[in-house]
């Protein structure tokens, strides 16, 4: 493992213990919250309190489903998780998201039938009304908390939670102007206020939920980071050109591919290299991104890929080998598919005995190869053994 990857299983930990903190202190909170108001709101007479205690219990199984997400996404790549589990986080804002939408739904529809209905409230008592500012001041002050640990973090699983913390909080005031406009004799103002919300939470929950189906459906990139991706890789000794670049979401990093261009003669050892270069410097420039993978393409203008047909290494050696019968060992051969056409070059060990040199053998080679427009050229290369 290279310095660089332990640096990113380090960094994998502490974001899951810091996330698992703050989720722990969040579900600490709801559950006071909802305790306070579940038995305030029956003592009290008031529904909307009750309502929302209700809605702060959600909150409670929105947090244990941050913690085993956030538990989940710290595991490292298994066989069946190459990539990681990073979207186990994704999955978990999408189900947020979708809850929030629920929820406001369910407020607005709450408030559809109170209007159709002429039931008059039972009084309330003033210890709902201070019950709700509480819960407001204690939600507000939860979700600027979540929202500054998930900005550090860079992690939309807990942005997700902090902005549910901050509908719930929405909703409590809610709670409060309906709790004091019935204390003052307006309860119209209360369904006016809850549709409101209701609207609110329901546009938040429709943002978070679509931002998880654009990583889910793999999104790539906006323009202004794949411009910044595109200069390190061009950048890069020995990359000639970029053919192709993929980008796509996972959780707060991002994957990345890349075809780039190098000079068609060099080694496959040196294309690897250059390969190389570019994925660690894409890592060490770019800290958002999780993992790059680079293919290498020959540096042809408007084609990465040989023309059908061209005969493979099994074919020329079969078709060559009667013509090298009276040669030295082969040491190697070396093809280059360029420009849709082939070029072949031979290397031996020692020169040839007798009258069999080198342009005899090229007459004979072309002989053999007749008809095959494709094959460009013939080069020949001998090693003179010591």
């Amino acid at each position: 493992m290279t310095e660089g990857e332990f640096d990113r299983a380090d960094d994998t930990v502490w974001r899951s213990s810091v996330a698992q903190k703050a989720t722990w202190i969040s579900a600490g909170v709801n559950l006071l919250l909802t305790l306070a108001q579940l038995v305030v709101g029956w003592l009290a007479h008031s529904q909307s309190l009750l309502a929302h205690g209700l809605h702060s219990f959600s909150d409670l199984l929105s947090d244990f489903l941050v913690l085993f997400a956030t538990r989940q996404s710290a595991h490292p790549a298994d066989a069946a998780h190459p990539y990681g589990h990073a979207r186990f986080e994704t999955a978990a804002t999408l189900i947020l998201g979708s809850s929030l939408v629920l929820i406001g739904g369910g407020i607005l529809w709450d408030c559809a039938l109170r209007l159709q209905r002429a039931d008059v409230p039972a009084p309330i008592e003033w210890s709902a009304f201070w019950v709700a500012v509480a819960t407001v001041l204690a939600k507000e002050g939860l979700y600027r908390y979540l929202a500054a640990v998930a900005d550090r973090l860079r992690s939309p699983l807990l942005l997700a939670n902090a902005l549910h913390t901050r509908a719930d909080a929405a909703s409590a005031l809610v709670v409060v102007v309906g709790i004091g406009g019935a204390l003052i004799g307006w309860p119209l103002l209360d369904l006016l206020a809850a549709a409101l919300m209701g609207l609110m939470i329901l546009r938040m929950g429709g943002e978070l939920a679509r931002e998880a189906l654009l990583e889910l459906i793999d999104t790539g990139l906006d323009t202004a980071e794949v411009q910044a991706i595109r200069q390190t890789i061009v950048n890069t000794p020995g990359v000639l050109g970029l053919h192709l670049l993929r980008t796509r979401r996972m959780a707060h990093r991002a994957l990345v591919d890349a075809h780039v261009q190098v000079d068609p003669r060099i080694s496959v050892s040196e294309g690897h290299c250059i390969a190389e270069s570019v994925r660690e410097r894409l890592l060490a420039t770019h800290r958002d991104i999780l993992d790059v993978l680079v293919h290498i393409d020959p540096e042809i203008d408007g084609q990465s890929s040989p023309a059908p047909g061209l005969p493979t290494r099994e074919d020329l050696q079969r078709l060559l080998t009667p013509c090298l019968d009276d040669w030295p060992p082969l040491l190697r051969m070396d093809l280059h598919y360029l420009d849709g056409r082939l070029e072949i070059e031979l290397f031996f060990a020692a020169r040839p005995t007798g009258a069999v040199d080198v342009d005899a053998l090229e007459s004979r080679i072309r002989g053999v190869l007749a008809g095959r427009e494709s094959l460009r050229e013939l080069s020949f290369w001998v090693r003179v053994a010591p």
